[in-house]
């Protein structure tokens, strides 16, 4: 059961660079509003939020802060009081304060919301639970695209999705729905 008290939702990477049509077939096209209807709840409730945003040194990257991409999509965008926090690489917790951040808050619950699920979402959910925070990964406010192996066999987005969060479930976190996060906490 979900602890209601000292939990922090991260929403990882919900910048407009993964709007770029380099990236191919997505899978899940209402990840971002489901993790705006549990960002609503979050601030109705007034708990806590983290965002996380992926910075690239690289001007020709769509993660660089004088492109576009580097911008938190609208429908998720962060408020006055909500913490953003900058990684440049695909752990939230890798060169940031993020960790230390969560332990003087006394947080010790994280639910996991973001882009994508077999990288930064992946990478994330893995440390939390190595970390000893209790996670909760959210399978539809997350979505990955289609990629090819060292073969060049291609996996279709909601395969790479699927298989992402097979390797998680129960190991790193415990895998709910957008609709099973909210009848937990309401």
């Amino acid at each position: 059961m979900l602890d209601k008290e000292n939990k922090a939702l991260i929403v990882i990477d919900v910048q407009k660079a993964f709007n770029d049509k380099k990236w191919g077939e997505r899978n899940n096209l209402n990840a971002e509003e489901n993790i705006s209807r549990i960002l609503t709840l979050w601030r109705e409730k007034g708990w806590q939020v983290v965002h996380i945003k992926h910075m690239s040194d690289n001007p020709s990257s769509v993660f660089h802060p004088m492109n576009e991409g580097f911008a938190i999509k609208e429908l998720v965008e962060p408020i006055e009081e909500e913490v953003i926090i900058t990684k440049k690489v695909n752990s939230s917790f890798i060169g940031t304060n993020l960790e230390e951040f969560l332990k003087l808050n006394h947080i010790t619950t994280l639910i996991i919301t973001g882009l994508t699920t077999p990288h930064c979402v992946s990478t994330t959910t893995r440390m939390s639970g190595n970390l000893g925070f209790n996670t909760y990964l959210i399978s539809d406010a997350t979505a990955a695209f289609g990629m090819k192996d060292q073969n060049d066999n291609y996996y279709d987005a909601e395969t790479i999705h699927n298989t992402s969060l097979a390797t998680l479930n129960e190991e790193f976190a415990t895998i709910l729905t957008t609709e099973q996060l909210i009848n937990q906490l309401l």
